[in-house]
């Protein structure tokens, strides 16, 4: 993998607004994660979302700086103007500026992460602190035997069972019951929770069922004793333990969120 080339490639797919081109720089199995955005794309599922953004968006996108390699690792920032009648106005002015850190395997990338921000806000990642911490990240990985092929195989896995099968509901679930219906081994899908998503085991289970019961509560319409009942609903062994971890995600009290929807709605 030579990166200069790469990276030449990358921009030039993306200037010539052709979805196929970019996510042809990803493997088949490969996922391109939008991390404002908080998505994550497959090979197809790019190419697909590309060509809807590229229809509503004429874009020029220009790398920033050097490019950062590491063991199989890229890292490059980049700025994005408008496009005006396909050449480059003096007075335009970048609309956004963002960074970009890839994996691969050999000339192949396995994960490419998009940070960036819209100007007036946070700036994106330093790229050089960007790299450091996924290479920290990665040879925690090396050590364990779990690889970047392996780590996107249980994320996916993971999310289905989220997202999908809504094991989270379930108020006995541990994280080696958990590991049993990803097919994983309990220190692999720890480091999965922990490095890849950057949260603990229970705060990664917390979010689905926060999430969930806000939309519980959403229903009730007026029904103030069903908040009780929730908390074992979306999974919480004890009422406690749902009102902290739901005042920590939201920053009101189960029954504060429910008030504000009633009043936001009538």
């Amino acid at each position: 993998m030579r990166a200069n080339d790469f990276v030449q490639s990358y921009f030039e797919a993306w200037n010539h607004r052709d979805p196929v081109a970019v996510a042809d720089h990803l493997a088949c199995d490969g996922t391109y994660c939008d991390i404002p955005l908080n998505t994550r794309r497959s090979h197809d599922e790019l190419i697909v979302s590309l060509g809807k953004f590229f229809s509503a968006h004429r874009q020029r996108y220009e790398l920033i700086g050097e490019i950062l390699e590491g063991p199989n690792t890229i890292a490059f920032q980049y700025r994005v103007f408008p496009l005006v009648q396909d050449r480059k106005s003096a007075n335009e002015e970048e609309i956004l500026r963002g960074s970009e850190f890839v994996t691969f395997n050999g000339d192949t990338a396995i994960t490419i992460y998009d940070y960036y921000s819209l100007p007036g806000t946070d700036q994106p990642v330093d790229i050089a602190g960007l790299r450091s911490a996924d290479q920290r990240r990665a040879g925690k990985y090396a050590k364990s035997g779990l690889c970047e092929r392996q780590l996107t195989l249980y994320k996916e896995r993971l999310e289905t069972a989220m997202r999908y099968d809504r094991v989270y509901l379930r108020s006995d679930l541990t994280l080696p019951k958990l590991a049993k219906v990803i097919d994983c081994s309990v220190n692999h899908l720890s480091q999965v929770i922990n490095a890849g998503f950057g949260m603990s085991f229970f705060d990664y289970m917390n979010r689905y069922r926060v999430e969930h019961a806000k939309g519980l509560l959403a229903e009730l319409e007026g029904k103030g004793s069903a908040v009780l009942n929730i908390a074992f609903t979306v999974g919480f062994n004890s009422n406690s333990a749902f009102y902290a971890a739901f005042k920590k995600y939201v920053g009101q009290t189960p029954a504060q969120y429910r008030r504000a929807r009633i009043n936001g709605v009538h």
